[in-house]
């Protein structure tokens, strides 16, 4: 169950900003089928920044552009069912595919995001990333109200080879229950986030690959 306030939010963000379901979901951090059982009486119509009707032709031109963008994710996603052998060579691969499927953000199909306390998973994560695109990346500490964030900032911009400026700081909501906490990630919670639709795409696929072979070993 979810506060009513949220139901609220959602629908205001279809009237109002006539976001999609998927940009919904993300912004408010729910599941899509939450947000969709939610909005699916509130169709948004195809309307320009001004608020006025797109006219047919441009609606056309609309379904043309989004059947190009899938027709590009099924090519994506089929390039990495190719692929994945070949990187699986390198163990490390293996390493970052796993990591994903259990830590990763599966939510957004344009966003790849990866969140974890460890050093060693962000290490082996942000390493293939690098080598994968060459999106710009985007970083952020979950921290409790206690801890010194400046501190964070210089462990993880070590750990990462990064600047510290660039790390956003984000405090956890269970911050102001710090008296009935009996454990803490001793450094945060990093997320490593950047966006590329093609390469999650092929993700998806190396995700499907590892799982099909967790399957048939067992």
């Amino acid at each position: 169950m979810h506060p009513p306030y949220l139901r609220d939010k959602a629908r205001e963000l279809r009237t109002e900003k006539k976001l999609t379901i998927d940009q919904i979901a993300e912004r408010l951090a729910l599941p899509r089928t939450t947000i969709y059982y939610w909005v699916r009486d509130l169709p948004i119509p195809f309307m320009t920044p001004g608020r006025k009707a797109v006219l047919p032709h441009l609606r056309k031109g609309n379904l043309r552009m989004q059947a190009k963008y899938r027709r590009l994710r099924e090519a994506a996603y089929e390039q990495g069912r190719e692929e994945f052998e070949q990187l699986a060579a390198d163990p490390t691969f293996r390493d970052f595919v796993a990591l994903y499927l259990a830590e990763g953000s599966k939510r957004n199909r344009n966003t790849i995001a990866i969140c974890n306390s460890d050093p060693a998973v962000l290490c082996v994560a942000l390493a293939w990333l690098e080598r994968l695109t060459g999106a710009t990346f985007g970083y952020a500490i979950q921290h409790h109200a206690d801890q010194d964030v400046e501190e964070l900032r210089r462990f993880w911009a070590d750990v990462l080879r990064i600047e510290p400026e660039f790390i956003r700081l984000q405090r956890k909501s269970n911050s102001n229950q710090l008296k009935k906490r009996t454990w803490r990630s001793r450094h945060g919670v990093m997320t490593v986030r950047c966006h590329d639709t093609l390469l999650r795409a092929r993700l998806e696929a190396w995700m499907d690959c590892l799982r099909e072979a967790w399957l048939d070993s067992a």
